[in-house]
C-alpha cells in the first residue's frame, strides 16, 4: 500500500493569497479531521474517531491490549509491556518477545462495496496489518499492511468488497523490541463506494496525495476562499463554498514544471469505467494527463487532454468538462492526475468528483483478457497448446508413476507432463514447437512454467521461450541452469504491442549432445511477474512455501525429540531426501535429519491455534518420503490436548515429490501437527513444502504411491 504522511496533505492548503503558508499545526489539522468525520452522515458502522471509546472495538483476549489514551483521540499498542501482561505471556516470553495488539471492530453488515480509510503511526520499529474475519472461516483475509515508521499520522486506505456475510475487521499491530516503538490509530473511517472515488470535501481528501514539487503543486480550493485570478465554482454543489483540486502554473520557473495529485493504491482488482470533471483556463501552456502507476513505479497512460482545437474545450470559461475512461487494473495501482507547464503563463487545471463504476465505459469496450486460457498442467491434456509437426520431433504428454528411480510431474508427483527427447532414431536431432493460445497486443504479461533437463551438454538450446507475432519471432528467454533433474520455477515477463502467441522450443543439433527436456504447471497472468507474486504482495491465509521462514509454524517442544529443519538445497545423507524444494527448485522446504536419532524418535511440527469451522476444511502439502530406511510420516488435529490422527504415510514411497490432500472438520480452536518418525537406518529422511489450508472440500484425491512400478517413458 502507497501511504503518505498527512503533513503532505498540507501540500494541499486553502489558499488565501500567494503568500499563504503551506503548513499548519498538526493537532489543528486532526482536531478539524476528526470535526469532519463525526459530522460526515456518510459514514458507515465499524467507523471511529476514538474521541472518548472505543466504539465497540475490543481488544482479543488472547494477545496484548489496545489502550485508549488517556485524553482520547487514539488507541495504541506500545514495547513497553505491563506486569499483568507479562504473566498472562507467561514462560514463552523470553523465547517470543513479540508484541501483538489484536483489536476486534463490532459485527458488521455491509453489503455494497466500501472503502475503509485508516489513520495510524508506526512510532520506532513495528508493523500493523488490516484483515477482515468472516464468520465460520479459520483464516482471516489479509487487507493491507505496513511496515514503514514515520514521525506523523499516516492515512492508508483499503476496498472492501461486497458481502452478503457479517464481518469484522481484524486490526493487528506489533510493536517493534526497541525503547519507544509503538503501533497507533487514530480514526478508522469507513464509507460507501469506492477508493479512488473523492468530492475533495473532507479534509483527508480520501487519501489523494500531492507530489511535493518546490515550484509547481496541488491545491485545494474552494471553500469560500478567493482563489488568485479566478473564480473557479466546485462541481459538486457549482458554489465557491464546495471543494475541489487545482494547479496553478504562477511559480513554474522552469521548462516542463510537472505537479502530480496521487490516488491511493488500490488494495483489490479493478475493471470498469473511472470518471472525473476537469477545466482549463484560457491559457493553454499545458499538458494534461492520467496515467496509472504501478508498484514498480511504472506508468501507463490512460487518457490525455485534447489539443487546443475548439471542438475539445468548452468556449464558456469555468465550465467543467465530463470525463470518462476504462480502467483495467487486476494488479494495485495509483490513477495519477499530471499537468505539466512549460512557463509562469501555462494557465491552470482544476480537477474534481472522481467517480468509479464497475461497469466499463461503453458497451463497445473489450473485457479484461482472461490469462488462464494459457494456463495448463497437462494432466487432461495439452490444454489450449498445439504443436507444429513440421519442424521434426513433438512434444510428448507422459507420466511417470511414483518411484525410486525417476522424477514424477510437478503438479501431484504421479500425473503428466511433456516431454521433448531425442529417442534412438538415424535423425541427428530435431526441434520441437509448443505454441500456446493467442494473447492480445499492448498488454503486458507474467510467464510461469517449470522445467527439468537430463542430458544436455549445450544447455543454451536445451529449451527456449519465443514469442511468436505473424510476421516475427523474439527469443524471450533461454534456459541457463541445469535443473540436475529436479524442477526449476521459472518466471518471464514481457510486453507485446501486437497479438502473439508463447512458444517453447526445444533443439537438439546432434543425437551425442541431447538428453531430454521436461515441461509442466504453466500459467499465465497480467502484469509484471514482481507485481502478480503473492497476489496483490498479501500472502494467502493458511498458505506456506517456506520460502520466507516458517509462516508461524512452531516447533513441539514437550512431545517429540527433535526439531524439523528449514533447508535448501539436498540433505546432507546420500540416497534419501529431496534435491531441492517443490516451490521452486532452488527454494527451501522443511525437514526431519534422521542422522542424529535412532529409530522411533519423531519430530513434530505445529501450525499456528486455527479457529473452528462448521464447514469443511482442506489441507493440501507436498511431502517427500526416499530412502531405505524410511519411517513414518503423520498429519494429526490437535484439540484442547486430544490427537485425532487425519494421514499417515510408511515406508520408501518415491523420488518425487508427492501431493497429499486430506478433508477435515473441527468446531472448535484446534492445530495441524505434522509428525515424521525415523525409521530403521540413516536413509530416513522425511520432507514436506507447500502446505495449504482452505474452506474445503478437497477438489480431488491425491496420487497415492506403488513403489517400483514401471513408468509410462522408458
Amino acid at each position: 500500500m502507497q501511504t503518505e504522511d498527512l503533513l503532505l496533505l498540507f501540500l494541499f492548503p486553502l489558499r488565501m493569497d500567494l503568500f499563504q503558508q503551506k503548513a499548519v499545526m498538526l493537532p489543528l489539522y486532526l482536531l478539524a479531521f476528526a470535526a469532519t468525520i463525526q459530522a460526515n452522515n456518510q459514514l458507515l458502522p465499524g467507523s471511529c474517531n476514538f474521541e472518548s471509546n472505543t466504539c465497540g472495538y475490543t481488544s482479543d483476549a488472547d494477545f496484548f491490549s489496545w489502550t485508549l489514551h488517556k485524553d482520547g483521540h487514539f488507541v495504541a499498542v506500545d514495547a513497553a509491556m505491563t506486569d499483568d501482561q507479562d504473566k498472562e505471556i507467561g514462560a514463552d516470553a523470553e523465547q517470543q518477545r513479540e508484541i501483538t495488539g489484536v483489536l476486534l471492530s463490532p459485527a458488521l453488515e455491509q453489503g455494497e462495496w466500501s472503502c475503509l480509510r485508516l489513520v495510524y503511526q508506526i512510532t520506532g520499529s513495528g508493523s500493523i496489518e488490516v484483515l477482515q474475519r468472516m464468520e465460520g472461516k479459520s483464516f482471516d483475509k489479509p487487507l493491507w499492511s505496513s511496515q514503514d515508521p514515520s514521525d506523523s499520522w499516516v492515512i492508508s486506505s483499503m476496498d472492501l468488497q461486497n458481502t452478503t456475510e457479517p464481518y469484522r475487521v481484524v486490526i493487528e499491530g506489533k510493536p517493534g523490541q526497541s525503547a519507544g516503538s509503538s503501533v497507533a490509530i487514530f480514526e478508522i473511517h469507513i464509507s460507501p463506494g469506492y477508493c479512488l472515488e473523492c468530492d475533495f470535501e473532507e479534509s483527508h481528501l480520501c487519501g489523494y496525495n500531492n507530489q511535493w514539487n518546490a515550484n509547481v503543486n496541488w491545491y485545494v480550493g474552494g471553500g469560500g476562499t478567493q482563489l488568485v485570478n479566478n473564480n473557479i465554482n466546485d462541481h459538486t454543489y457549482n458554489n465557491k463554498t464546495g471543494h475541489l483540486m487545482y494547479v496553478d502554473s504562477i511559480y513554474a520557473k522552469t521548462f516542463k514544471e510537472v505537479a502530480k495529485l496521487m490516488s491511493p493504491m488500490t488494495t483489490v482488482p479493478l475493471s470498469g469505467c473511472l470518471s472525473f470533471q476537469y477545466q482549463r483556463s484560457e491559457e493553454r501552456g499545458n499538458l494534461f494527463s492520467v496515467y496509472t502507476r504501478d508498484r514498480l513505479g511504472q506508468y501507463q497512460e490512460l487518457w490525455k487532454a485534447g489539443t487546443e482545437s475548439q471542438s475539445d474545450w468548452s468556449e464558456m470559461p469555468g465550465e467543467w468538462i465530463p470525463v470518462q475512461v476504462d480502467l483495467k487494473a487486476p494488479y494495485s495501482v495509483q490513477v495519477v492526475f499530471e499537468v505539466a507547464f512549460n512557463s509562469p503563463r501555462g494557465g491552470r487545471v482544476a480537477v474534481d468528483d472522481i467517480s468509479f463504476s464497475p461497469e466499463f465505459c461503453s458497451t463497445d469496450s473489450e473485457p479484461t483478457f482472461d490469462p488462464s486460457i494459457s494456463n495448463c498442467d497437462f494432466e487432461a491434456g495439452l490444454c489450449r497448446y498445439t504443436q507444429v509437426q513440421a519442424t521434426g520431433s513433438s512434444w510428448r504428454r507422459v507420466s511417470v508413476k511414483p518411484n525410486i528411480f525417476r522424477n514424477g510431474d510437478h503438479t501431484t508427483g504421479g500425473g503428466s507432463f511433456l516431454l521433448a527427447h531425442s529417442r534412438v532414431s538415424p535423425r541427428s536431432g530435431y526441434v520441437s514447437r509448443l505454441i500456446g493460445p493467442t494473447l492480445p497486443g499492448n498488454t503486458k504479461y507474467c510467464l510461469r512454467f517449470y522445467y527439468s533437463l537430463r542430458g544436455f551438454n549445450q544447455t543454451d538450446q536445451a529449451l527456449a521461450v519465443y514469442l511468436q507475432q505473424i510476421s516475427s519471432q523474439e527469443r524471450i528467454w533461454t534456459q541457463g541452469v541445469k535443473s540436475r533433474g529436479i524442477w526449476i520455477a521459472t518466471e518471464v515477463t514481457f510486453q507485446t504491442t501486437q497479438p502473439a502467441k508463447v512458444a517453447f522450443v526445444s533443439t537438439c543439433r546432434s543425437f551425442w549432445d541431447c538428453g531430454s527436456v521436461a515441461l509442466d504447471d504453466i500459467s499465465v497472468s497480467l502484469g509484471d511477474c514482481e507485481l502478480t507474486a503473492g497476489s496483490l504482495s498479501l500472502s494467502l491465509p493458511g498458505h506456506c512455501d517456506f520460502e520466507a521462514g516458517l509462516c508461524g509454524y512452531t516447533q513441539d517442544k514437550q512431545s517429540d525429540d527433535a526439531d524439523w529443519e528449514w533447508r535448501r538445497g539436498p540433505t546432507p545423507t546420500s540416497y534419501t531426501g529431496p534435491r531441492g524444494d517443490h516451490t521452486m527448485g532452488l527454494g527451501y522446504y522443511m525437514y526431519m535429519e534422521a542422522s542424529p536419532l535412532v529409530p522411533g524418535q519423531s519430530a513434530r511440527l505445529l501450525s499456528r491455534p486455527l479457529r473452528g469451522s462448521r464447514e469443511p476444511q482442506c489441507l493440501s502439502f507436498y511431502y517427500h518420503m526416499y530412502g531405505s530406511g524410511t519411517g513414518q510420516l503423520s498429519v494429526h488435529l490437535d484439540k484442547d490436548g486430544e490427537d485425532v490422527l487425519l494421514w499417515q504415510r510408511s515406508g520408501e514411497q518415491s523420488i518425487a515429490w508427492l501431493r497429499a490432500t486430506v478433508d477435515f472438520q473441527c468446531d472448535s480452536q484446534h492445530q495441524i501437527v505434522f509428525e515424521a518418525i525415523r525409521g530403521s537406518s540413516v536413509r530416513s529422511d522425511i520432507a514436506i513444502d507447500d502446505i495449504i489450508l482452505e474452506g474445503g472440500p478437497c477438489p480431488e484425491m491425491e496420487i497415492r504411491a506403488t513403489v517400483g512400478s514401471s513408468n509410462e517413458i522408458e
